[in-house]
């Protein structure tokens, strides 16, 4: 007879296998967990110490320095003063991608793969302290090793518990309670829950810490700091100044409309009790101001026009305002020059440097700055004093933050730009903006008011032309000039026909030079050519 089979068994009492893990979706939320905690470690670490930053800054501070010049005029053109609120969205973006895939990497028992990026970070972090513009300590790379540490830890711990969840003693326990498939999601959900709770948790702490350590940053009162009279007031700008035209540019940029573009990915909290000036180098006297020092010298107020070297043909980065300060040149003749040093740098706080020929000192108002429009500088244009330096692109001469002067030679030094490509010298060409009617307006068909502003600092705007599409140039009105330094405002009323139609405006300068038509990119002494703008006309 033959022997019963047990089959039935199979039936009847299902053999249990394990639940599946926390699947991919939970080992990124565990990796994104293990690195917002690790981040908020570093954070809260940095309230220990001031020589302590947050490792994120210090990593996006390398990337300003590294990336290729093309690339920064690539960031600026897409997203202009919001460069760098582009990087650090990149950063983090990039960190989170690698922290998820970190996640997925651990839970999956490729412990060495996934333990690989927190460890990647820590010694990129570590890196960025060691190769700052500015000395600090090698205990300052402590936030970058402890975040490290701390995610790396946090992996550990999510590896732990995706282990739970195919362990076969509590997978008894769970068959009891619940079926196999609910078990299992529910252990998922519990999974992501908890890395959910943790990143939650870590967002709140490097928050806070982020929060706390900029309030116990050093930040002066500027409303109780005031500003010193010049000794020699500018007039009112004349009313011949500006035109009374809607959608023209303004003659005076207001502070908080004026473009920024730097190398410092936060601005810098100076304590103005602590501040000071140096003034060294190839000079006779070294000399030392603290702010009070400088404030109590002569001050002269002085209309500049300023343009980024980044400006495209067209474009916004440039603008104009009445700063208040000590003139270079009489501080440099106190001083005393070195006959046989060329070259002026200026130092930030930050470490960044400029660099312009000491040839600029003749007789243009080029000031060291404390005050921008009637207030007190700004902290995001520089305070307490940074460098204004008429007809020259700021990249060599517009030092914000500053704290050293150094008297150079260009053949002992390369300011910050120069190894990147960009040329040693870099004086301001000449620019014509269409400012209206805008790119690709609908306009009426008749009378027309093609408007903007034009600038070729030191030499001055005599005239604006313009014309529609290949017609014959036509002279513009131009506003009064307000000096040589400063942008003019001009307008033109042409007759335009139905269709399309391309206006295009140029300047002649106070030398009598016709602004080029070559288009040249900015790189590496700023961009040329004439800015042209296309309206469609309607009947």
């Amino acid at each position: 007879m033959p022997s019963p089979t047990n089959d039935h068994t199979h039936a009847d009492h299902p053999v249990a296998t394990p639940p599946p893990g926390p699947g991919r979706l939970g080992g990124a939320a565990a990796g994104l967990a293990a690195a917002a905690v690790g981040l908020a470690a570093a954070e809260a670490l940095t309230l220990v110490s001031d020589r302590f930053r947050s490792p994120v800054l210090d990593v996006g501070d390398r990337v300003v320095d590294l990336v290729p010049p093309f690339v920064k005029d690539l960031a600026i053109a897409w997203f202009g003063t919001n460069d760098k609120v582009a990087l650090l969205v990149g950063i983090g973006a990039t960190l989170a991608v690698a922290a998820a895939l970190a996640g997925v990497a651990v839970v999956h028992a490729r412990r060495r793969i996934g333990h690989v990026v927190p460890i990647a970070f820590g010694v990129l972090g570590a890196v960025s302290v060691w190769t700052a513009r500015v000395d600090r300590p090698a205990w300052a790379v402590l936030p970058a090793v402890l975040g490290a540490l701390v995610a790396g830890g946090g992996l550990v711990f999510a590896r732990r518990r995706a282990d739970d969840l195919v362990d076969p003693e509590r997978r008894v326990e769970r068959e009891r309670r619940a079926t196999l498939s609910a078990s299992a999601i529910g252990g998922r959900r519990a999974f992501i829950g908890l890395s959910a709770a943790m990143a939650g948790g870590a967002a709140v702490v490097g928050v806070g810490a982020r929060r706390v350590a900029d309030s116990n940053a050093p930040a002066a009162d500027l409303g109780e700091l005031g500003l010193p009279a010049a000794d020699a007031p500018l007039a009112p700008l004349r009313a011949g100044t500006s035109l009374d035209i809607d959608g023209i540019t303004s003659l005076v940029t207001p502070n908080d409309d004026f473009y920024r573009i730097d190398t410092a990915l936060t601005v810098p909290r100076i304590d103005p009790e602590t501040w000071t000036l140096r003034i060294h180098g190839m000079v006779d006297d070294e000399i030392v101001l603290d702010l009070d020092d400088l404030r109590g010298r002569e001050i002269v107020e002085a209309d500049i026009t300023m343009t980024c070297v980044s400006n495209l043909v067209g474009g916004g980065l440039v603008g104009h305002a009445r700063w208040l300060g000590v003139r270079l040149d009489d501080l440099l003749a106190e001083a005393g020059i070195d006959a046989s040093a060329d070259q002026i740098v200026g130092r930030s706080v930050d470490g960044y440097t400029c660099g312009f020929p000491t040839s600029t000192l003749d007789g243009r108002d080029a000031l060291i700055a404390i005050g921008m429009n009637g207030e007190p500088l700004p902290p995001a244009h520089g305070f307490p004093a940074r460098l204004v330096v008429p007809g020259l692109y700021g990249y060599v001469s517009a030092t914000k933050w500053l704290t050293e002067i150094e008297l150079t030679r260009f053949d002992a030094f390369d300011h910050y730009w120069v190894p990147r490509g960009y040329a040693v010298e870099a004086p301001i060409k000449t620019q014509t903006r269409i400012d209206l009617p805008a790119t690709l307006a609908d306009v009426p068909a008749g009378p027309t008011t093609v408007a903007g502003v034009a600038w070729a600092q030191t030499r001055g705007i005599e005239a604006v032309e313009v014309r529609v599409d290949d017609g014959p140039w036509r002279a513009a009105t131009l506003a009064d000039a307000i000096n040589a330094d400063s942008w003019r405002q001009w307008a033109i009323e042409v007759d335009l026909l139905e269709g399309r139609h391309t206006l295009e405006a140029r300047s002649i300068d106070g030398t009598g030079a016709v602004q080029t038509d070559e288009r040249v990119d900015p790189l590496p002494d700023g961009a040329t050519g004439r800015h042209k703008t296309v309206v469609f006309v309607g009947g």
